[in-house]
Formats: structure tokens, C-alpha cells, sequence
């Protein structure tokens, strides 16, 4: 590895040397080409847009894919994050932490590995982003971004950088993409004003929502300063119908008294809770992008950029759940029960009087993110032969869960319990005995009622150069510095003392499960459930509990194992040297990174005596850790003309991205009902990859590409998760308890594989596109279950599609497929998404140049998201339905 390496640094530094020396012998430069005043062409339809993206990746000299936008808001998917999936070597995900699958992407990963490997910025710069969820924004927070802030009408178009330049932001292992916005005086009319009204239908939710966006601009007749507005504000409504088991299977243990009656039993997989699970939510999503342009002489260009997005999503989850960790530890089954490859797969349980055998979670939260950034740019063409490029800007994002409802009640009541698994294909069949109703309540409890906030800041400053030259084969040198510093916290400073709520509550509105539920997922299991409606929930918790702010006595709700804070101060120099010759070209770079990391957590203790804070979440010491970075980055990228419509490129790297916030600083925390948790290690090292690329592409014909490529990438110190002992505080016995907790752990990995890329036109007004991913990624680090996968690799992804387009209509319909692929832990256990397809359509009708007509159909094939533990234990199943999104466009 360390030979690999130094092999790399020094070719490079030797051609950069070479390079700088000829050209110092050279004649005096000749003046470079001025940048020429010419409106920008807006190529629209979907013709257009595939030629223009097709354009752009040929010239470019490093790998990159790109997408661009057909007009105004329309992006060959409704999605940014659904629209880059359909690019070779690009993967999707629709969850964060351990929320499950959803029907909207959120997540971008490239080439097998996790989203946090992928670094996502908007104009070049990074923006601060957080998420609603309330698990990443406290004990599971990545370094990738939520596309769930980042509306399509936004995007002009997408560049997705899979080999590295010494003069891109570091922070990409894998790559990184870049969102491009709409600049004021790209336009070609003195005005400009676009509107989009429109609708989405959610089939499950049986709700239809509006869909508006808006757009002005306006540029002045010199073209010398401009100013666009954007707009939008968007609602949709979520119903997710599933079958969860939180936690996966537990092994009953040999002190178990299951296990101590019952000896084949030791060691045994059952599961700890089969869920029956209802979630909903409504998500509304509002802010706007302004642009602005200013040009004082011809060698200046001066920016200003403002951007916010703010949602709101308030969601309910409703879990009604057998407790088989509870009763399956406590007595054995009934005679007959069934035991294959380790796993309990069927069972009866005659009830036990005193033995609660199922467990309901009813959890309303009030949620919320944000996103905004505000920059200011400088583009000065300083002389004939030198640019420079300037910028300084501000970035934040936050996501809050301010007020947590929750009511947890045990039920069944010697009931009884039974379940039958089918392998981790189908959902278990299962039931409780015994009285479910309200009535049938035995205990009652709420955990929780936290605030959590999640705070992620930077402020940044860049400055770039370019020296050109007209002699020789070295074209330009560009060079630069670029400072940063930021922070990401995750808060709960405040929380409620619950008091007598079950009286108030337990005569509260009550409402059913929807009819039909989960019946696309299969599986017996029980579906005629009630609940407490979400009002009676949040009023009898409010009217019964005491909101304490700040508290931080022995006494108060300061919650500091669920805080912690990581600071990083990121400066980066550069230098590239760019070639060109008669049949290539190419450049060479150097990238010095220097990062100071300050890790600020806490620590569970038992003795009060020892601790520097007390809450009733248990007592803390404040923990701080230092990290010090400092590394070179080299880069190389070779393009070579084959023929006029066939080149070769070769690329060769490295690159390095920081441990995910939380795996730095989240302080340990537990869950109660299955004796699991997480937590971090401020002690990680960066992952440090060496990456080789190489690719064939013959452009046949306007719009026709074939191409065949191989990636490698050599991860040192990748972060995989083991699991230990901890002891931690719990709140059902209000002392420390050991729980199974996972923490980050470096180890190395790998990644190699192919891509193969075919899109072809037929006729004027037909085309075809299809690509294919081949990624087998592994790492030195051993599972709980045996495996070396590494996280996020789906060895097979492909994407097949077909369009037609006239002068009037258009129609787009696309495939997309990847295989299983490794999640992360769920307590203590690994577990995997399974194989995955999704199936759109797109129609849109032109009426004349300024109305149209579109209509998007994403998940037509309502596909079920799976998740499973192992070959024969499954832990999740996820219906949401199909969604259409109507609109009408005016252009005035």
C-alpha cells in the first residue's frame, strides 16, 4: 500500500516538475483567448439535454458524468438524487440511519460504497445540511447531504466527478457532485418569468397535494447586471405500511431461563419484536434561491448568492410489536417447535398469567430541516495571461425534533404469542393473544420526550488562479488556497417530567389502522389495530408533563449522553498543470490538506462524586479530543484520442474523506428494550484512498455512446463498526447497565469493478440508454455475522430506459435495479437492503413556447423495500405506494 502510494506521488511530482521547467524555457506567452460576451444557448427537450451532457463529458479531461436540466425545473426525474441514479456508477439510498425505506431518494453514493464517501456541493462549495429524522440528528449523522432539501427546479445541471483534480474541494473518496444553479445573465432575454403549478398524488396516502415553484429574471440590455429570483413551496403527504423487527434477532442465552429448561435452545436466533408498523407524515418543503450579477468592466464579474430551504416534517410512527425479548427469554415454547440453521423459525407459546406478550409504540413528532447559503463571488480576468476567482460564503443547516409525544403500553396479558418464519424473502406470520384493545392495557410508560437539535455551520473563503500560456504543451497552471472552518453539534438541552398521563390518556380519541394495511407486503400478522389519535397523544402529554429549559441540575432533563460537538478548521493549497497536445491532453496536480479536529463528548459514570454533570439521564464527565491531519494529494488525468469519435482516458489518485461526525463524537447511548446502543471514537483516521480509472468511449453519432470502463479504489483506514460492552445508564433502573453497543473501528478495504455505458438514438425522435455497474467491494473488518462486506456495495446496478420525443410531446420510461447491499448494524447486528427496482415514466405535452404540460409517475411497480439480517432472518419489510406529480408550466 505504502509503495503503491509513493510510486503515485512521485510520477506526479516529476511530471508537474518537468512540466513547470519546460515551460520556464518557453517562449514569452502569448496572450490568452478573452472570454467573449455571447448569451448562453438553453437547449431544451430531451434530445437536447442528452447531446449537451453528452458534449460536456466528452471535452472534459477527468471522468465525469453529467446531467442536464431541459428547461427550467425539468430534470429527467422529479428527484435530483433519482435523476443521478440512472448514471453509471451511481447509487441511490432513501434513508439516513435506521428509518427504513421511503419513496423518495435521499442519499447519493458512488461505485459500491456508503454515501458519506461522496461528497455533494451546489456551485462548488459545500452546503450545510441536516435531516428531520431524529436518529441522524443525534446518533447516526454521515458527512453526505439530504436531497430532500434540494428541489429539481433549482438545478441547472448536475456534474458527478468520479476521478479526482487537484483543484477540487477535498472530502470525496469516492468523487463528489456537484448541483449547478442558474446564473441571471446566462439567460438570453432581457426578462424572463416562469411558473410551475401542479399537484402530487400519493396512492397509499390517498392524498393530493399542491406543487408550486416560480422564476423571474432579469438582465439588463448591456448584460451587465442581473438579478434572478426562484421560488417554491411543496407539500406531500407519506404513508409507509410495514412489517419492522427493531433490533433484529436476539440468541437466547444460557442463563436464560428458556435456556436453561430448554438446552437446544442455547444460542438459538428469535426474534426480540415482530412489528406492525404505521408511519405518516407530512412534509412541506418552502424557500427560494436568489441570484445576483454585477459587472463593473469587462474583466470583472462580481456574485452574490443566497439560498434557503426549510421543511417541515411532523411525522407519526405507530409500532404495535410482539415482544418476543421479553417472553421468549423467559419460557420456553410449546413442544413442537421448529429450529432451522440456528434460527427459532416457528413457535407457539401457551400464555403465562403475569407475562405481558406484546408491546405498542405510539411516537408523534413535531420535526423539521433546513438549509441555506449565502456567497459572495469574484471572477476577475486580472490579465491577458492570469484569472482569479474569488469567494467567501456561509453555509448552515439544522434539523430539530423540538417536542416528542410518546406512549409506550404493554398488552396481552397472558395471552399468548406465536410466530413462522419464511427465510428473509416474506414476511413472519405472527400473533399475540389475549386482550389488544385499550382496555387490555397493562402498563403504560413514555421515554424520550426530548428536544434534539442538530446544528451543521461552515464558513469558508477560496481563492483561485489561473495562469495561461499559448506555447508548448503545458496550456495553464491553476493554483489556489482554500480555508474553512466547521462545525457540526447534535443539542438536547431540554426535556419534559412526565406526570400522571395515563389517566388523561387513556380515555383519549382512538382512530384504526387504515383497511388494507400492508397487504402489498404480505405476511399474517395483525392489521385491525387502534391507536390514540395524535391530539389525544400530544394533549395528555403536555397537560401532564413539565417542560424543563436548561436544566441542569441532578434533577433537570439535560440530556448530555445524547450531545456531542465536532470542530474542524480545514485549510488546502493546490497547484495543477494542464496539457494539451495535438491528439491528448490531461493535467497533473498536487493537493495539501491540513485539518485540526476538536472532538468534544461525554462519558457515562457512576458516581456522582465523579462527574462534571448530572441530569436525570445519569451522570457525565466531558471528554476532549484533538486530531491532527496533514496529507499531499496527488492527482493525474489522461485523455487520448483514439479517432476522432473514440477516446481513452486514464486517471490516477488519491483521496481522502473524514470519519462521519457522529463515529467521531457520538457519546454511547442504549435502548432499553433489547440492551443495544452506539456510540463513537473520536480516535478514527481519515479514509485514505488510492483510486485507478480507466475507460474507452466511442461517441458514434450525435446523442450515441458506447462505452467500457474499470475502476479500483485501495481504502486505508475505512470505517466498519465492531460491537463491546458498555456500561450505560438506563432509564427504567436509573443506574448503569451493560448494553451491546457498536462503535467505529478502522480497518482497510477495497473496491474494484466495471461500468459499461450504451445510449443510442433511433431515428429523429427515438432513443435508447442503458448502463451497467459491476462493484465487489470487501474489507479487513469481520461481522457479527462472518462477512467482509464492505458497506454499501451493490455488486450488480443497472439502468435501462427508452424515449421519444417530437416538437410537441415527449415520453421517457426508465428501469432501475440494484442488488443487496450491506446497511450497517441494527443493535448489534449487521443487516442489508435486499435486491431493489424501481420503475418511472415521464409524459410531457408542449402546447407552444409558453404553456406545456408534464406528468411523472415514479415507483409505478410499487416496489417493496426489504431488509434482512441473514439468508434466513428477515428485518424489515416497507410498502409506500406509487406517486404522480402533475404540472403546468407558463412561460411568459
Amino acid at each position: 500500500m505504502n509503495y503503491r502510494r509513493s510510486i503515485l506521488s512521485a510520477a506526479i511530482v516529476t511530471c508537474l516538475g518537468v512540466a513547470v521547467q519546460a515551460q520556464a524555457q518557453a517562449q514569452d506567452a502569448a496572450p490568452a483567448p478573452q472570454a467573449t460576451d455571447l448569451d448562453t444557448v438553453i437547449v431544451t427537450g430531451i434530445r437536447g439535454s442528452m447531446e449537451k451532457s453528452l458534449d460536456t463529458k466528452r471535452e472534459a479531461n477527468s471522468r465525469v458524468e453529467v446531467v442536464t436540466a431541459e428547461d427550467v425545473g425539468k430534470l429527467p426525474a422529479h428527484n435530483v438524487a433519482d435523476t443521478l441514479q440512472r448514471l453509471p456508477g451511481v447509487n441511490i439510498s432513501s434513508s439516513s440511519a435506521d428509518e427504513g425505506g421511503f419513496d423518495e431518494a435521499d442519499r447519493v453514493s458512488l461505485r459500491g460504497t456508503s454515501p458519506s464517501l461522496t461528497q455533494t456541493l451546489i456551485n462548488g462549495h459545500t452546503v450545510g445540511s441536516a435531516d428531520w429524522f431524529v436518529l441522524s440528528q443525534g446518533s447516526n449523522v454521515g458527512r453526505s447531504v439530504s436531497y430532500t432539501l434540494l428541489p429539481s427546479e433549482l438545478v441547472s445541471s448536475v456534474e458527478v466527478h468520479k476521478s479526482s483534480q487537484a483543484k477540487l474541494q477535498d472530502g470525496g473518496t469516492t468523487g463528489s457532485i456537484n448541483i449547478i444553479t442558474r446564473k441571471p445573465l446566462q439567460f438570453a432575454d432581457k426578462i424572463t418569468a416562469e411558473a410551475s403549478i401542479g399537484a402530487v398524488r400519493s396512492d397509499q396516502a390517498k392524498s393530493t397535494d399542491p406543487q408550486l415553484s416560480g422564476l423571474f429574471n432579469y438582465k439588463n440590455d448591456d448584460g451587465t447586471f442581473g438579478v434572478m429570483v426562484q421560488a417554491f413551496s411543496q407539500k406531500r403527504e407519506l404513508r409507509r405500511e410495514a412489517q419492522e423487527i427493531p433490533g433484529g434477532f436476539f440468541q437466547i442465552g444460557d442463563t436464560d431461563p428458556a435456556g436453561i429448561s430448554n438446552p437446544d435452545l442455547v444460542g438459538v436466533y428469535a426474534p426480540g419484536l415482530l412489528g406492525s408498523t404505521l408511519f405518516e407524515q407530512t412534509r412541506e418543503r418552502k424557500g427560494g434561491l436568489v441570484e445576483v450579477q454585477f459587472k463593473p468592466s469587462d474583466d470583472l464579474t462580481l456574485g452574490l448568492s443566497g439560498f434557503r430551504s426549510d421543511m417541515d416534517a411532523n411525522n407519526y410512527n405507530r409500532n404495535f410489536m410482539l415482544w418476543g425479548g421479553n417472553f421468549a427469554r423467559a419460557h420456553a415454547p410449546d413442544a413442537g417447535y421448529v429450529v432451522k440453521d440456528g434460527v427459532l423459525t416457528n413457535a407457539t407459546y401457551t400464555g403465562v398469567a403475569g407475562q405481558d406478550y406484546a408491546v405498542y409504540d405510539m411516537i408523534y413528532r413535531e420535526a423539521s430541516a433546513k438549509s441555506e447559503y449565502f456567497t459572495l463571488d469574484a471572477d476577475w480576468q486580472i490579465n491577458d495571461n492570469l484569472s482569479a476567482k474569488f469567494q467567501a460564503g456561509t453555509t448552515s443547516g439544522e434539523g430539530s425534533t423540538p417536542r416528542q409525544f410518546i406512549a409506550e403500553v404493554t398488552l396481552a396479558n397472558g395471552g399468548g404469542a406465536s410466530w413462522t418464519s419464511h427465510g428473509a424473502g416474506s414476511p413472519l406470520d405472527w400473533n399475540v393473544g389475549g386482550d389488544i384493545s385499550p382496555a387490555g392495557v397493562t402498563s403504560f410508560g413514555t421515554w424520550g420526550n426530548q428536544e434534539v437539535t442538530a446544528k451543521d455551520d461552515e464558513d469558508w473563503f477560496t481563492a483561485d488562479f489561473t495562469q495561461y500560456f499559448n506555447s508548448g504543451a503545458l496550456s495553464s497552471i491553476d493554483f489556489g488556497v482554500r480555508y474553512a472552518d466547521h462545525k457540526r453539534e447534535a443539542l438536547s438541552p431540554e426535556g419534559a417530567s412526565p406526570g400522571d398521563i395515563w389517566p388523561a390518556l387513556q380515555n383519549g380519541a382512538t382512530a384504526s389502522y387504515p383497511g388494507g394495511f400492508a397487504s402489498d407486503i404480505g405476511g399474517v400478522f395483525p392489521r385491525d389495530l387502534w391507536y390514540f389519535t395524535p391530539g389525544a397523544l400530544k394533549e395528555a402529554i403536555l397537560n401532564n408533563s413539565t417542560w424543563l429549559s436548561n436544566d441542569d441540575g441532578p434533577n433537570g432533563r439535560h440530556n448530555y449522553g445524547g450531545e456531542w460537538k465536532v470542530e474542524e478548521k480545514n485549510f488546502a493549497a493546490y497547484v495543477q498543470a494542464n496539457f494539451v497536445g495535438d491528439t491528448w491532453s490531461g493535467n497533473v496536480g498536487l493537493r495539501y490538506v491540513d485539518i485540526d479536529q476538536d472532538i468534544n463528548t461525554y462519558q457515562a459514570v457512576a458516581d456522582p462524586a465523579n462527574a462534571d454533570v448530572s441530569s436525570l439521564f445519569g451522570n457525565w464527565i466531558r471528554t476532549f479530543t484533538n486530531n491532527k491531519h496533514s496529507r499531499i494529494l496527488p492527482s493525474a488525468n489522461l485523455k487520448f484520442e483514439l479517432a476522432d469519435d473514440l477516446l481513452f482516458r486514464f486517471a490516477a489518485s488519491q483521496t481522502q474523506t473524514l470519519p462521519d461526525y457522529s463515529a467521531l463524537g457520538a457519546s454511547s447511548w442504549g435502548s432499553d428494550l433489547n440492551r443495544t446502543g452506539g456510540g463513537g471514537n473520536p480516535n478514527l483516521k481519515p479514509v485514505l484512498s488510492t483510486n485507478f480509472d480507466a475507460n474507452i468511449e466511442w461517441y458514434f453519432t450525435p446523442r450515441g455512446l458506447l462505452s467500457v470502463g474499470a475502476f479500483a479504489m485501495d481504502l486505508k483506514d475505512y470505517v466498519a463498526f465492531g460491537t463491546e460492552t458498555q456500561m450505560l445508564f438506563s432509564e427504567l433502573t436509573n443506574q448503569l447497565e451493560a448494553y451491546e453497543v457498536s462503535v467505529p473501528v478502522n480497518a482497510d478495504g477495497k473496491v474494484h469493478g466495471l461500468e459499461v455505458v450504451y445510449e443510442q438514438p433511433i431515428g429523429d425522435f427515438f432513443g435508447i440508454n442503458a448502463n451497467y455497474t459491476y462493484a465487489d467491494g470487501s474489507t479487513s473488518h469481520t461481522w457479527a455475522d462472518g462477512s467482509n462486506n464492505l458497506l454499501g456495495t451493490s455488486k450488480d446496478t443497472y439502468n435501462v430506459g427508452a424515449y421519444f420525443e417530437n416538437d410537441t410531446f415527449g415520453a421517457r420510461v426508465s428501469y432501475t435495479r440494484r442488488s443487496s447491499f450491506l446497511i450497517g448494524l441494527s443493535g448489534a447486528n449487521p443487516y442489508y437492503q435486499d435486491d431493489f427496482g424501481s420503475l418511472s415514466a415521464a409524459l410531457s405535452y408542449k402546447v407552444n413556447d409558453h404553456l406545456s404540460f408534464t406528468l411523472d409517475g415514479l415507483n409505478l411497480n410499487n416496489p417493496t423495500i426489504k431488509y434482512y439480517q441473514s439468508a434466513v432472518i428477515p428485518t424489515s419489510f416497507y410498502s409506500n405506494g406509487r406517486q404522480y406529480y402533475f404540472n403546468v408550466r407558463v412561460k411568459f
